[in-house]
């Protein structure tokens, strides 16, 4: 990724947060997160990615109410923004909490079979092994 396409992205990463949080009147959005925005190479579409909270109702309902007001944030960030083109929106509920949750309960559940097979080792061949 290039270093204007990075700038991009955090620029309206900070811009859409601050519009959804200030602007945007539709109740079917509620508290939401944006944690990261991945824009395309050719400025057609960028990916927002959000977090909200509650569950998985209150998330798809929040969904379709930031792709309602997509092309209003758009226009919006055409206005603030100086850039020649201003992607199309695209709402995706950032999964990555969850991956990273699931990664630690896998690193979690290897780190406690080792401290077992440990425990589960000889005493007098450890002791063995140090005096050698």
């Amino acid at each position: 990724m290039s270093k204007r396409i990075a700038r991009l992205n955090e620029q309206l990463k900070r811009e859409l947060s601050e519009l959804i949080r200030t602007e945007v009147r539709d109740p079917r959005v509620g508290v939401v997160t944006i944690t990261g925005v991945d824009t395309a190479g050719d400025l057609g579409s960028a990916k927002v990615y959000v977090r909200v909270l509650g569950g998985g109702e209150e998330l798809s309902s929040t969904l379709e109410g930031l792709e309602a007001a997509a092309p209003f944030l758009r226009t919006t960030l055409g206005r603030s923004l100086r850039v020649r083109r201003i992607p199309e929106l695209r709402f995706r509920e950032d999964r990555s909490y969850e991956h990273a949750r699931r990664i630690e309960e896998v690193l979690g559940d290897v780190m406690s079979e080792r401290t077992d097979t440990s425990e589960e080792a000889d005493p007098d061949e450890e002791a063995a092994g140090e005096s050698e």
